[in-house]
C-alpha cells in the first residue's frame, strides 16, 4: 500500500501531521508526492526536504515557474513563486545544501506510470497545467466534454492527480464523487477499471474543509485521509512575510 499526497504548497505544519497519521498505517510501504511543494506557503526550503523520502516526486506547475517563469499565473501566486525562486535559487556562494535541492527539484519526473496505473500532477494530456475539474462533468446536459473523453484515453487504469485542490473520483461512466459520498471514504476500482482520483490537496485544500487530505492505495482500494493540523501556525508565518500575501495564510481556515 502507498500514500499519495499532492499540493503541500510550503506548508510544512500541515505535511509535519500527515507524516505523523500515515506513520499510523504500518502497512504503508512507501509515499508518493504529485508535485508543488512549493509555492503560496512560508517553508518551501524545508518541504522540498521532506520530499526526498518519497519515493518520487512529480513536477508541479509552481516548481516548474519556479525553476523558469510566473508568467500566466495571477498576482497572488506570483508574489509567491517569486519569492520562493529567492529562496532556493543558488547564486555563486551558495552552499552545496541549496545546490542540491535546487538540483533535486529540477529532478522531478513530469510522470509516472506503474503497470497500468498512472501518476501525474494536473493531467496526462498537460502534466503541469491543465486542470481536471468537477465541473467538466458535473452539468453536461447528457454531453460528457470532448475534453474527459480524450483524457480517458490516455489511461488504462487508475490515473491520481492533484492540481485543483479539490479531491474526488471521476468514473467511467462520468460521474464526479467526493470523499464524503464514499462509503468510508473509500472507492473500490473494479477489474480494468479507469478512474480519475484527485487526491486533494495536503497545504492548501480548497474544497470546503481546512483539513490535510491524502489518499492511500492498495492496488484496488482508494481511501481518503483528512488530518487537522495547527494551521494558525501557518498563518502566522505566512503574515510575517511581507512578500507572501496574507490571503495564502487567512484561506487556510475555511478550505477554500
Amino acid at each position: 500500500m502507498i500514500a499519495i499526497v499532492s499540493d503541500v504548497h510550503a506548508n510544512l505544519e500541515a505535511i509535519t501531521e500527515v507524516l505523523a497519521h500515515i506513520r499510523t498505517l504500518p502497512e504503508i510501504e512507501g509515499i508518493v508526492g504529485l508535485g508543488d511543494m512549493v509555492g503560496y506557503g512560508p517553508d518551501p526550503a524545508e518541504c522540498l526536504d521532506v520530499a526526498r523520502q518519497f519515493r518520487f516526486n512529480l513536477m508541479g506547475n509552481h516548481e516548474e515557474a519556479v525553476l523558469k517563469s510566473s508568467y500566466g499565473f495571477n498576482p497572488i501566486a506570483r508574489m509567491a513563486i517569486e519569492w520562493t525562486r529567492e529562496q532556493l535559487r543558488p547564486r555563486w556562494r551558495s552552499s552545496r545544501e541549496i545546490r542540491q535541492r535546487w538540483d533535486f527539484m529540477k529532478g522531478f519526473e513530469r510522470t509516472v506510470q506503474q503497470g497500468n496505473v498512472f501518476f501525474v500532477h494536473g493531467s496526462p494530456r498537460d502534466p503541469t497545467m491543465e486542470y481536471i475539474l468537477r465541473a467538466d462533468v458535473d452539468d453536461c446536459f447528457g454531453d460528457v466534454p470532448v475534453k474527459i473523453k480524450e483524457i480517458f484515453e490516455f489511461i488504462s487504469g487508475p490515473c491520481f492527480v492533484g492540481h485543483t485542490h479539490y479531491p474526488g473520483i471521476i468514473t467511467e461512466s462520468y460521474e464526479f464523487l467526493s470523499p464524503p459520498e464514499l462509503p468510508g471514504g473509500t472507492y473500490r476500482l473494479k477489474a480494468g477499471e479507469k478512474a480519475i482520483i484527485n487526491v486533494g490537496s495536503v497545504g492548501q485544500p480548497r474544497d470546503g474543509n481546512p483539513h490535510s487530505c491524502y489518499v492511500t492505495f492498495d492496488g484496488d482500494v482508494v481511501t481518503y485521509h483528512r488530518v487537522p493540523y495547527d494551521l494558525e501556525i501557518t498563518v502566522r508565518k505566512i503574515q510575517g512575510i511581507a512578500e507572501l500575501p496574507d490571503r495564502n495564510g487567512t484561506r487556510l481556515r475555511y478550505g477554500y
